[in-house]
């Protein structure tokens, strides 16, 4: 498989302040990870000459982007409609729950359309992840 045959984006709603889109991508990006079938990682470890083993990582573009609210919530319905991307999204009842039970009882309470998005990763076949993805600006710190 070539380099650039996929692609990882993340997408945080550009109302999320640094430190919580930080921890947004993280949860996601672990989500990710263990859905992928393995199949997102390079080598499992890296050897260095002095022989210290380092973990491996993705063998593919991870690109973080930015999007208004609207808009990522259109991403995350386009994205699940495409049964060849993964996508692991982020909603607020994460930040406003704190167990993994209390997480479950808040998203299992409400309807997908009055979830509010702080997040998500899509991850798939680089046309397919680009044709939603494509015109989102980088993520940054203005």
């Amino acid at each position: 498989m070539n380099y650039e045959d996929k692609k990882i984006v993340g997408v945080i709603a550009s109302n999320v302040e640094p430190s919580i889109a930080l921890n947004v991508i993280g949860h996601l990006a672990i989500s990710i990870g263990k859905y992928s079938n393995d199949e997102i990682m390079g080598q499992p470890t890296i050897v260095d000459k002095s022989g210290v083993s380092h973990l491996g990582i993705s063998q593919f573009p991870f690109i973080i982007t930015k999007v208004k609210q609207g808009k990522l919530k259109n991403a995350i319905d386009l994205a699940k409609q495409n049964p060849n991307l993964l996508v692991a999204d982020y909603p607020k009842d994460m930040l406003d729950t704190r167990t993994d039970d209390e997480l479950v009882t808040s998203i299992n309470s409400k309807e997908n359309d009055k979830l509010e998005y702080l997040g998500a990763i899509i991850y798939g076949n680089t046309e397919d992840v680009n044709e939603i993805t494509g015109k989102y600006q980088l993520w940054r710190l203005d």
